[in-house]
């Protein structure tokens, strides 16, 4: 009986192992010769896609590799970092979070010995709410991830800051503005290559989520977005983007907030204002049935605390 008892548990634990193993393979982009996308599924974190729904970026600088933002678990991390090594041979010697949500963050601890960074806020964030993240990995995955570990940033820049620097000999610029799609973002400019990495301030063909926002600071933020000369922005979800798509993001977060706010003075309730909302252009966006009815609610509450 033992004996049967231990045939059935090693096979549990292989079919365990089978399915780790299944997480989708990203759709790796080269921008040019130094910089590589690594884009994840645009759907909601679920069993199937194991959490995996990020983009990551690969910087190949002179002397080493710099990623940045890595996943949802250390075994996305991992995977992660497969495709990286077919990518260089150079060491990872930086990893950068864009912010603090879990599916930019847990993968850290697939990277031991690079040195990490964000913003202030962020490893503030991360240190806070990491537990919270690793409790919706593993109710998303329904097993434990005792390998994945809240790992925060080293190194850190205050909001409202623009740091320039040189990173493994690529020329930068750590952006953390007052506030965004969380209080904590930071943004990389790449001045040498006119690239954003913009994390989740800018998404493509999704809804973006307004959960830890700031909107007004998040608009403004999109509109500073505009002064830089963009060939081309790594978004934090979907697709590659072009100048022009970060403005129609733009206008649609600002025509959003316009008419929220005019219900508001109006004195509607939440729900009355989403009716009366024009949201064609947001019903183009995927995941827009499983976000806008937060986001309304929550852009709702913001202005009407600001409207008080």
């Amino acid at each position: 009986m033992i004996k049967i008892f231990s045939i059935v548990t090693s096979l549990l634990f292989a079919i365990s192992l089978a399915s780790a193993a299944e997480i989708p393979a990203p759709k790796v982009v080269k921008v040019n010769q130094r910089i590589h996308a690594l884009l994840g599924p645009m759907e909601m974190p679920t069993k199937d896609n194991q959490g995996y729904m990020v983009n990551s970026v690969l910087l190949i600088g002179d002397t080493g590799a710099i990623v940045i933002d890595t996943g949802l678990s250390d075994e996305i991390g991992a995977m992660l970092g497969r495709h990286f090594a077919q990518l260089t041979d150079k060491p990872i010697k930086y990893v950068i979070n864009t912010h603090h949500h879990g599916d930019h963050t847990l993968g850290n601890a697939a990277f031991p010995g690079a040195q990490f960074i964000s913003s202030e806020i962020c490893r503030h964030l991360m240190l806070e709410d990491g537990p919270t993240w690793v409790s919706i990995l593993e109710s998303i995955n329904q097993r434990k991830f005792p390998n994945t570990k809240i790992i925060a940033a080293d190194t850190t820049y205050p909001k409202n800051s623009r740091t320039e620097l040189t990173l493994a000999g690529i020329n930068m610029v750590f952006w953390v503005p007052e506030a965004a799609h969380t209080i904590g973002d930071m943004m990389i400019w790449l001045p040498d290559d006119q690239v954003l990495l913009a994390g989740d301030v800018l998404v493509n063909q999704v809804a973006p989520s307004f959960r830890d926002a700031k909107l007004k600071e998040w608009i403004q933020t999109l509109a500073e977005v505009q002064s830089l000369p963009i060939k081309t922005i790594v978004p934090g979800h979907g697709p590659l983007m072009s100048k022009q798509e970060a403005a129609a993001m733009h206008q649609r977060m600002l025509s959003l907030y316009d008419g929220i706010t005019a219900g508001v003075k109006e004195g509607l309730t939440d729900s009355e204002i989403r009716r009366k909302l024009d949201l064609s252009e947001w019903q183009k966006l995927h995941n827009f049935d499983e976000q806008m009815g937060n986001n309304i609610n929550k852009a709702f509450l913001e202005i009407e605390a600001d409207n008080f």
